[in-house]
């Protein structure tokens, strides 16, 4: 009897903590100068609110953003970053094919976590980014999810680690 009273209380335990939201909230949080230098990006997990995008946008978020750190986080100390979006815009192609422009826009909180202790919060701050449709034809073909991860990847690194991952110019999806 008492075993599967252990048991159910686990369960109970189990399923709550599944559900908890990625970002423990609070005030942002600078990340410490010896991090800055020391750290490498660990694992990248993405929670949000409803938001008008495909189903692959938490995949193409997580592998766009997780380049953009690789390449301003180049320590060897792991840290994991959890990002919750609360409002994504996307310009519409038809709109942006008949005006010429548009800009697609995220906006979220990036915590940095300890991976040894999943909820030391080491760093938390939000980050707020807007990027440019490209004109008619990247607005008409261009890949809008990407264009806006990336963007929001490097402002993570601006943000957190004082430093742009891309020299100036059109690398990838974006031109900055």
């Amino acid at each position: 009897m008492r075993n599967a009273v252990t048991a159910a209380v686990a369960a109970v335990l189990l399923s709550a903590t599944a559900c908890a939201p990625v970002i423990e909230g609070g005030p942002p949080i600078a990340l410490p100068i010896g991090l800055q230098e020391t750290a490498q990006v660990g694992s990248i997990t993405v929670s949000t609110a409803w938001l008008n995008a495909e189903d692959d946008f938490a995949e193409t978020f997580s592998e766009e953003v997780h380049e953009e750190l690789r390449r301003c986080m180049w320590g060897t100390a792991p840290v994991n970053v959890r990002v919750h979006i609360d409002q994504l815009q996307r310009a519409g192609r038809l709109e942006t094919l008949l005006n010429g422009d548009g800009m697609h826009s995220l906006s979220g909180t990036v915590e940095f976590v300890d991976p040894a202790d999943g909820n030391r919060v080491l760093g938390r701050f939000p980050v707020t980014v807007a990027t440019s449709a490209q004109g008619r034809l990247g607005g008409l073909l261009g890949d809008r999810q990407m264009m806006v991860s990336e963007e929001f990847g490097r402002a993570v690194c601006e943000e957190a680690f004082g430093r742009n991952p891309r020299d100036p110019g059109a690398h990838n999806a974006t031109a900055g």
